[in-house]
């Protein structure tokens, strides 16, 4: 599968990436699965020893900022697997829960040859994050979206977005780098 050109960020560390459920299939509003999500999140964060500095996990996607370490693993090293180690749990999880839901995985593998189920498409949407600007929209966007999805009040409510990190310092459920907002990273 071709970088979309990402081989001309080999530069950028700063990135504010999406990924979504196939179908836009609403898993995420199981605690359960977010739980699973954020485990293999903390397992790769200290394998390829990068930073989180925003997040949300929203019922079909998730969105964050992370700043990738360029020795120990790109942003596509990063996404890869923790896209595939998630699906293998969530999916596993869904079966004995929901074995009706299965089938959306099932049909959505059909296009990769080898493939039983998919949980996530294909692709993750990156950009690279340049300067202090647009990590403060990014970071404002990643945090509003619970509320404007109707999913919470204040920002600081929803459990599974960094806002609270950010808002009162609780750390419980990711640890996220608070130290660059405000600080031009480009």
């Amino acid at each position: 599968m071709p970088l979309r050109g990402r081989t001309n960020l080999s530069g950028c560390s700063y990135f504010f990436v999406t990924t979504t459920v196939v179908n836009f299939t609403n898993i995420f509003n199981d605690p359960e699965l977010c739980d699973i999500l954020i485990k293999v999140i903390k397992y790769y964060q200290e394998k390829y020893k990068f930073e989180i500095l925003g997040y949300v996990i929203m019922p079909s996607h998730f969105h964050w900022i992370i700043e990738t370490n360029p020795k120990t693993g790109t942003i596509s090293d990063i996404m890869r697997d923790i896209k595939k180690y998630s699906a293998w749990e969530i999916l596993d999880v869904i079966e004995k829960k929901n074995p009706e839901m299965v089938r959306i995985f099932t049909e959505a593998s059909k296009k990769y040859p080898g493939q039983k189920r998919k949980l996530w498409m294909s692709r993750f949407h990156d950009e690279a994050i340049r300067d202090e600007k647009m990590f403060l929209t990014k970071l404002n966007y990643i945090h509003n979206n619970p509320v404007e999805a109707g999913l919470a009040k204040r920002i600081e409510d929803y459990l599974y977005s960094s806002a609270a990190n950010y808002k009162s310092g609780n750390h419980s459920v990711l640890q996220i780098n608070i130290g660059l907002a405000g600080i031009n990273i480009a």
